[in-house]
């Protein structure tokens, strides 16, 4: 799919079909809207009322203009209203475009761009950008019957992109649509059986973005494992026949880094529970339980294209929990590689026990901070929704810029607070701790469990339980793996790094 740029009138564009972004309660002021009505002689307004189109959020209204445009059809989407408006609400506007696009099998599309002030045309072109490309999302690997998609141009229109001014707006639609199909790439191994994404395969995704990128990749197996100390992760994986992989890819900047950042996902590619097994209702979509790690493992394919100043190390512990023989049991001890001993109380909070050492393994490379995520909790869920990540973290500074990059990448988060006494409850009588708390404020106290294996070192931990898979489709997610959160890991690691601590890029 080809992305270009036009500031040809909207009368005389000439494509399948157009989206006109319109604002609530905005149709009778001059914009986008009103240039095509004029063309016909007020037939959208009419059409409008007739319909009850107001420009609420999401609402939708195809039109067939007969003839009297360069559009062969016209799709009004409402943006919502104007004061609300964020340049992340262009990727809903290139979603819906392309679904729209889709039903008329468009081979044409043509994007109105939303009247944004100067300072934020740049991010307003790179929504547009991912949400196309987040658009034409869908995972048919295993359909025996595709229908693949017809659309062969998307063009976004407006008259301030003329000139001098197409080439950088190219690019801009281009970075968004990169940062989109690192989202889509999560979503394939989120969406993906069990059967066929086990920790080889994420290995395998892992070599194929090192090697198109320039990326150091580091695959290693359970013996390299045992010999480093990993006894937390490696507990988790002696009860699973296929082999464990723990994952290590490391992006270099060309000059001297301004700042060494750790990615840190969770990596169990199917969850039992262990011998504390599951329910079957539960297990059924289990095969996600690996989102935070194929996040780490996408976004490194943008960040590197993005070229940040900034060294870069994401790491995954990929595994299965599975019950078996050799399973590790409820009431077992662990030491991990940082030396700390666990009790484990339920084999269903494996994935704190494979993290512990990922991020200590990562703390050991000299990081200066560590972003972490995983699907880790129920709790979060009921505590947040199913939209929503949590963060935890006792280091102001970079909570704050990592909430920052989750609000400017359009991914919903919300701090929750590390509450001491929680903390309390991890305490074991026969080792350092237990790997379960009481029964309230379980994604509190698994953020408490993974404080002491990052040291001293700035640490955030995601709890993405809730938005990295979807029951259904919500805002520009499709139901299923959502690539969550792909895009705030590019938006912290490209952006609001190299500014606050280099060049602007």
């Amino acid at each position: 799919m080809k992305l270009d740029v036009s500031s040809t009138p909207l009368s005389h564009f000439e494509v399948d079909l157009i989206a006109i972004p319109v604002f609530e309660g905005r149709l009778d002021e001059p914009g986008r809207f009103q240039e095509i009505d004029q063309s016909l002689n007020g037939r959208l307004t009419r059409l409008a009322e007739l319909e009850g189109f107001e420009g609420k959020s999401e609402q939708l209204l195809v039109y067939n203009p007969d003839g009297k445009l360069g559009a062969s059809r016209v799709m009004l989407y409402g943006m919502g209203p104007r004061a609300e408006f964020t340049p992340p609400d262009a990727r809903l506007l290139g979603v819906a475009a392309i679904k729209a696009g889709r039903g008329c099998k468009a081979k044409t599309l043509g994007i109105a761009m939303p009247r944004a002030a100067k300072s934020k045309v740049d991010a307003v072109l790179e929504g547009i950008g991912c949400g196309v490309t987040l658009g034409e999302y869908s995972f048919d690997e295993f359909k025996s019957e595709t229908k693949p998609s017809e659309l062969e141009e998307v063009i976004v229109n407006s008259k301030e992109l003329a000139g001098p001014r197409q080439r950088t707006a190219r690019a801009r639609l281009e970075w968004g649509a990169t940062v989109g199909a690192a989202t889509n790439r999560a979503r394939d191994l989120v969406n993906g059986p069990a059967n066929d994404v086990t920790p080889e395969r994420l290995a395998k995704e892992a070599r194929e973005i090192a090697k198109k990128h320039g990326l150091k990749v580091k695959i290693r197996n359970r013996a390299e494992c045992e010999k480093l100390g990993m006894g937390l992760y490696l507990a988790v994986a002696q009860g699973a026949s296929r082999e464990p992989r723990f994952i290590h890819l490391q992006y270099e900047p060309a000059g001297k880094p301004v700042r060494t950042v750790a990615l840190v996902g969770k990596g169990v590619t199917f969850d039992s529970g262990g011998l504390s097994i599951k329910p079957a209702k539960a297990m059924e979509e289990m095969k996600c339980d690996m989102a935070g790690g194929a996040a780490v493992i996408s976004a490194m394919a943008a960040i590197a294209a993005a070229k940040p100043p900034v060294r870069v190390h994401a790491v995954c512990a990929a595994t299965e929990n599975m019950p078996s023989g050799d399973a590790y049991r409820p009431g077992d001890i662990f030491k991990g590689m940082s030396g700390r001993t666990v009790e484990v109380l339920n084999t269903d909070a494996e994935g704190r026990l494979t993290l512990a050492d990922a991020i200590h393994f990562v703390n050991q490379e000299g990081v200066d901070e560590i972003l972490e995520m995983s699907t880790l909790t129920g709790a979060c869920i009921v505590a947040l929704g199913k939209y929503t990540m949590a963060a935890m973290s006792k280091h102001e500074d970079m909570v704050k810029r990592v909430l920052s990059a989750a609000e400017t990448a359009g991914e919903d988060m919300w701090r929750l607070p590390l509450v001491p006494r929680i903390a309390k409850e991890l305490k074991s009588e026969i080792a350092d701790c237990k790997n379960i708390g009481g029964g309230y404020g379980g994604a509190i106290s698994a953020g408490h469990f993974l404080l002491p294996f990052a040291g001293d070192t700035p640490f955030v931990h995601l709890d993405i339980a809730g938005p990295a898979f979807g029951d259904g489709p919500w805002g520009v997610n499709p139901k299923g793996g959502t690539g969550i959160p792909v895009q705030t890991l590019v938006q912290y690691v490209t952006r609001t790094l190299p500014e606050k601590f280099g060049k602007k890029k």
